[in-house]
This record gives structure tokens, C-alpha cells and sequence, in this order.
């Protein structure tokens, strides 16, 4: 179920323009694709599959497979929404994994059966780590979020894997990417569950949560729920962006929407009563989380303020809204994820034993 809603492909050039040049692709060759883009679904000249297919295919013939990933990545941005974007997301795991032997880290791809509401449901996953890992490490569990996905924050997860020295598994969240299940608050969570248990298996029985955006959102779940050793947060919404009268920007109502699993435009209420099921309030309320970090750029047009704020005082938590800087404070990446993975080293290196 997927469908098509009125999108300005220039205003997403403005929002995403330093995500898709600090993640890997040269600003020229962005530049470039950003003037030829006059229109969003169509698939023909001038249209953004097209264009982004077209700069993909340029890298994979000269033998550029991750860069061709990272431009079938933004082929298919921001959803799955007809089968020209589905066809980009099949070129962009076929050149993902030609790539794979230049990662620098060790790959492997694995399709897990995971409980699902009384039933199963496999998972698509990746698992990196580093040549020489030492023995019994923790595993770092790890997604994107809802309009940017596992192969998309690939540089990141690589960065994980070899300062940490641990093994990273990368998913999608349920409803975006190779999920085959919509998008909802304990499906969803459900699944994180089931990928937590599998993690415990691979190292030492420690595990940590990394979420970005609404992956995120699962992350602080896991983390206020106590369900892992170590939750980081970034940019995640967990209470106030769900509310009713918050007003979605670039996009994110159709985007959100398609992965929640509507096959048409939701109506306004509709979306807004679905979205308020995300709320996590009721953790929030109590006191059973681990330790704890939570980041976010302070002028997010998506996630408020006091989706990052409301952790503060929290006990075992940690919070930096860093000024200057947007979602996810990707502008300011390149400062923000060495304190993440110093974050992470100190509190995995202070566990002695794993949650069970």
C-alpha cells in the first residue's frame, strides 16, 4: 500500500541538501541533479527518480558502487510510494553489496524471522564489525528513520563498528525501507524486541540502542523501558511532535503516512489520532530506564524542542540540544557522533552485566 501526495522537490533540496553531501556525494554532482529536478513522482527527465537513477548509474558503470548506493538511496527518498521508487531501492541494495567489499569492516546481510502480532515476520538486517574484533563485545543495535535508511546512514554505522570495535546490526524501521509491515508504535517496538534478543546472542550479552530520527523514537523506547544497556537518541520524537495540532513540514504527513500503511491521503484527524497512539508518555512516567543519551539540533522544524528537553534531570540521562543546527544536528555531524561514540565507549566499557 503506498500513494503519491503534492510534493515541492525544491524545498526538499533546502531541508536535505547537508545530509545528502555530508553522508558521502560530492556537492557538485548534487548541485548538478538539484538543477535538473523540476518535479517529484514522475519518472522521465526532469523528475527526481529519474535524475538521482541517472547520477546512480554514472557511479556504478565507473565502478563507484557506494557512491551509486548512496544516489539509488536518494532515487527512492523519501518513500516507497510507486514501483520506480521500489526499483531504486533494489538498485540500491544491489550496489550496497557490490560495494561491500570496500567497506573496510566486515558485512554480512541476514533475513531474520521475528514475532509479529501472533505471527512472524522477516526482517531484513545488516551486521558490520570490525576484521580483527576481539572477543566477547557488545553489539550495537542500530536504524535510520523514516525516510532515511539502513544502507542510507551506512558511513555512520561504519564509524560505530570501528571505534567502538564492536558489532553494529542495522535495520529499518518497521514501515519504511525492506519492511513488509506498516508502521505502528508496538509493532514496531515489537520488532525492536525480537532484533534485541538476536543482538544478545552475537556478543557478550551486552547490547546497546542506536535510533536515528524516528528510529529514535524506538530507541528511546527501549531505552525508558529498560529493554538494553544503553539507548542513544538522536532526534528522536517521543511525545510532543505526535501532538494533534503540530503541523508536519516537508512532506512528512505523506511520508509518515505511507509508512503507517495508508494506500491514499489520510484526512487530517485520522493521521492526527494515529500519530497521538506514539506517545511516550506513559514511559516517561515511570522509572525503569537505562543509561541514557539523547541529542538533537535545536531549531528541528520536525521534532520540538521538548522531545529532547523532557529528558533532562532524568536519571543515568544524558542531553545535549545543540544550538545552530537542525534534525538530528546532521549540520554539525561531524562533531556530534565523536560524543555519541565516546558516550557509548564509556557506558559499555562501565557494564558489567546485561539487561535480561
Amino acid at each position: 500500500m503506498a500513494y503519491e501526495w503534492p510534493l515541492d522537490a525544491s524545498e526538499l533540496f533546502g531541508e536535505r541538501y547537508p545530509q545528502m553531501v555530508n553522508t558521502g556525494l560530492p556537492a557538485d554532482d548534487v548541485d548538478t541533479v538539484r538543477a535538473a529536478i523540476t518535479e517529484m513522482w514522475a519518472d522521465a527527465p526532469g523528475g527526481w527518480v529519474h535524475e538521482w537513477s541517472k547520477l546512480a548509474a554514472a557511479y556504478a558503470d565507473a565502478g563507484s558502487h557506494e557512491q551509486a548506493a548512496l544516489a539509488y538511496g536518494w532515487a527512492k527518498f523519501p518513500t516507497l510510494a510507486n514501483e520506480s521508487k521500489s526499483t531504486a531501492l533494489s538498485r540500491q541494495l544491489e550496489q550496497y553489496r557490490l560495494a561491500a567489499p570496500g567497506f573496510g569492516v566486515r558485512f554480512q546481510r541476514h533475513v531474520l524471522e521475528l514475532p509479529y502480532r501472533g505471527g512472524t515476520t522477516d526482517v531484513a538486517v545488516h551486521l558490520l564489525s570490525p576484521f580483527d574484533l576481539p572477543a566477547a563485545r557488545p553489539v550495537v543495535l542500530a536504524s535510520g528513520g523514516v525516510d532515511s535508511w539502513k544502507m542510507d546512514v551506512h558511513q555512520l554505522m561504519v564509524l560505530l563498528a570501528t571505534h567502538l570495535r564492536a558489532q553494529v546490526l542495522v535495520f529499518d524501521i518497521a514501515g519504511t525501507g525492506e519492511s513488509t509491515v506498516p508502521m505502528t508504535g508496538a509493532g514496531g517496538a515489537e520488532l525492536v524486541s525480537g532484533l534485541i534478543r538476536h543482538a544478545r546472542t552475537l556478543g557478550n550479552g551486552v547490547v546497546a540502542h542506536l535510533g536515528i530520527s524516528m528510529g529514535g523514537y524506538f530507541s528511546a523506547r527501549s531505552g525508558l523501558g529498560g529493554e538494553v544497556d544503553a539507548a542513544v537518541v538522536l532526534g528522536g520524537p517521543v511525545e510532543a511532535a505526535f501532538g494533534a495540532a503540530r503541523k508536519a513540514a516537508f512532506g512528512m504527513d505523506g511520508i509518515v503516512g505511507n509508512a503507517m500503511g495508508f494506500d491514499a491521503p489520510p484526512g487530517p484527524e485520522e493521521l492526527a489520532a494515529r500519530r497521538q497512539e506514539f506517545s511516550l508518555r506513559p514511559l516517561l512516567d515511570q522509572d525503569r530506564n537505562g543509561p541514557m543519551l539523547v541529542v538533537n539540533g535545536a531549531d528541528d522544524v520536525h521534532v520540538p524542542q521538548h522531545d529532547t528537553l523532557v529528558f533532562q534531570g532524568r536519571r543515568d540521562t544524558v542531553v545535549n540540544l545543540v544550538p545552530g543546527t537542525g534534525h538530528c544536528a546532521v549540520s554539525k555531524l561531524p562533531e556530534v557522533f565523536p560524543t555519541i561514540i565516546g558516550w557509548l565507549d564509556r557506558t559499555l566499557a562501565a557494564t558489567a552485566e546485561p539487561v535480561r
